[in-house]
């Protein structure tokens, strides 16, 4: 799967993307966030505080218990404001 960081995500992460094999238990996108976190410090700190950042599945805006499903990219970005 492609993993695509937004602003301060990206910048705490360090990567603009990755690509990563999800594993068959990462199921819906708080398992993935939760998979992210364990892969090392600057994930970890990335998504500290997991209500702070939005996820976009494939280009569509989706809450935490989304399901992966077929899943090609995850994008996470913090919230957005309008104006």
């Amino acid at each position: 799967m492609n993993i695509r960081y937004f602003a301060w995500v990206r910048e705490r992460v360090g990567l603009e993307e990755e690509a990563i094999d999800v594993p068959t238990e990462v199921v819906t996108v708080a398992d993935l966030i939760g998979h992210l976190k364990s892969l090392d410090d600057r994930h970890a700190f990335a998504f500290e505080d997991g209500d702070a950042i939005r996820v976009a599945l494939d280009q569509m805006h989706v809450e935490a218990d989304a399901e992966i499903g077929n899943a090609k990219e995850a994008a996470f970005f913090p919230p957005m404001t309008g104006g």
